[in-house]
């Protein structure tokens, strides 16, 4: 399985396209699950787990790949269904989230497909909150119609791992700190807990959030103000982009944005749970400003505060 996943310079020929690969994997059932190939390092057989003591109850064990010490998440446990059976059928998904890695104990793999963005269709709002779903697609097999289910990693991990939203006073301008309240930034995100860390966090700061739930909604919104003859480069402090969402990604979005003469000026800042060089690659090719791996929350304030200090700047 670790063959078939895509070399660092065939993924940045993903770039600007909203072309996304999916792993896709049985959790002991005969539904689809999907995790962006983005984020796996590789696919290895059930190894041996060792238990750890007061470790959070979805945490399954720890095992040693090449001399690294991984913590293993039960996946069906942690989506809230009957813990995983252990058997020959059994994999571990090590992935990279957010400057960690982690191995997520699945049933069988099934295999690596190639889609669009534009294919990932959103969760229906009618399901409610309490899912950990990002989005959904259709496969076909043998002439049957499937529905592959994407994880929403970044609830899993946030209700495992704490994240802090405080900011640390010492990381703060008081020369500038006032100059926030009114400012506005447009954040694009597909995941609910994503964009609710970052608007708890630069609330401390009296930014106002307007929220999006893909890239294609962030441009629609974009669109409509210039449309309106608003100057959105003056209404907006920056652009906060999450790279993977359902029907535009956030690459689409910049790429978008940096073509139209009224919005090539944006301050777009590249919020991301992908981790790697590749991910810098990336930022400069479809021209983003800034590229903040989640999540940060004192990276994120120094990044927004270093941009209002350069606005700031050009007003004198």
């Amino acid at each position: 399985m670790a063959g078939v996943l895509a070399s660092v310079d065939q993924r940045t020929q993903l770039v600007g396209e909203n072309r996304l690969e999916l792993l896709l994997f049985h959790l002991h059932s005969r539904h689809f699950f999907a995790l962006n190939v983005f984020k796996v390092k590789e696919v290895v057989k059930l190894p041996h787990l060792n238990k750890m003591p007061n470790a959070h109850p979805k945490v399954c064990g720890v095992t040693n790949i090449r001399g690294e010490s991984i913590p293993v998440i039960d996946l069906r446990q942690a989506i809230c269904m009957p813990p995983c059976d252990r058997d020959k059928d059994c994999n571990l998904v090590i992935t990279e989230y957010n400057r960690s890695v982690q191995a997520f104990l699945v049933g069988k793999v099934d295999q690596i497909v190639n889609t669009t963005w534009s294919d990932i269709m959103p969760t229906p709002k009618s399901v409610g909150r309490n899912h950990y779903l990002t989005a959904l697609t259709k496969i076909k097999r043998d002439g049957v119609e499937h529905i592959v289910e994407i994880i929403d990693v970044e609830k899993v991990l946030a209700e495992i791992v704490e994240y802090k939203v405080e900011i640390p006073q010492d990381i703060l301008d008081k020369d500038i700190i006032n100059e926030f309240h009114g400012r506005k930034i447009l954040h694009a995100d597909d995941s609910p807990t994503a964009r609710r860390q970052v608007a708890d966090t630069l609330a401390q700061l009296g930014i106002e959030i307007i929220p999006a739930t893909d890239g294609q909604e962030a441009l629609n919104v974009l669109k409509h103000w210039a449309d309106e003859g608003i100057d959105v480069q003056k209404e907006l402090l920056a652009v906060i982009t999450d790279a993977e969402m359902p029907v535009m990604d956030g690459y689409r979005l910049t790429y978008e944005i940096r073509n139209d003469s009224r919005l090539k000026d944006l301050y777009v800042i590249l919020n991301t749970s992908l981790s790697g060089s590749f991910n810098h690659a990336m930022v400069e090719k479809v021209g983003c400003n800034a590229f903040l791996s989640k999540f940060q929350p004192d990276l994120l304030v120094t990044e927004v505060q270093n941009r209002l200090k350069d606005v700031l700047q050009k007003q004198i």
